[in-house]
């Protein structure tokens, strides 16, 4: 039981930890981790997904968000014109690069697991 108790303190802080980082940023926290994950170049939906290990819908509706607030671009696949693929706009290396020099304050029980 004591193992479910302190799941349940994780779950409580990361959830008040998003509260404030979606307030601060408007993004949530999987939107953001979409960003850093588009950082190093595009990469398909479920390439995305498999990275955050996400739901294909949950991506897409994600990528959707973040796509209307201008931090990503798709672009139609090279060889197959019906894949599409995301990337960052310039606001969004302009967005990770200000998530990257943020320091970022995790609630204590969070930083005890890293």
């Amino acid at each position: 039981m004591k193992n479910l108790c302190t799941l349940r303190d994780i779950y409580r802080a990361l959830a008040d930890f998003e509260t404030v980082f979606q307030k601060k940023h408007n993004l949530c926290l999987n939107e953001a981790m979409i960003i850093c994950s588009l950082k190093d170049g595009r990469l398909s939906s479920g390439e995305i997904a498999g990275l955050l290990n996400l739901t294909c819908s949950n991506t897409s509706k994600l990528l959707r968000s973040i796509e209307e607030k201008g931090y990503v671009e798709r672009d139609l696949g090279d060889k197959d014109k019906r894949q599409m693929y995301f990337s960052l706009s310039a606001s969004g290396h302009k967005k990770l690069s200000a998530l990257e020099r943020e320091s970022i304050e995790l609630p204590e029980i969070l930083t005890k697991l890293i």
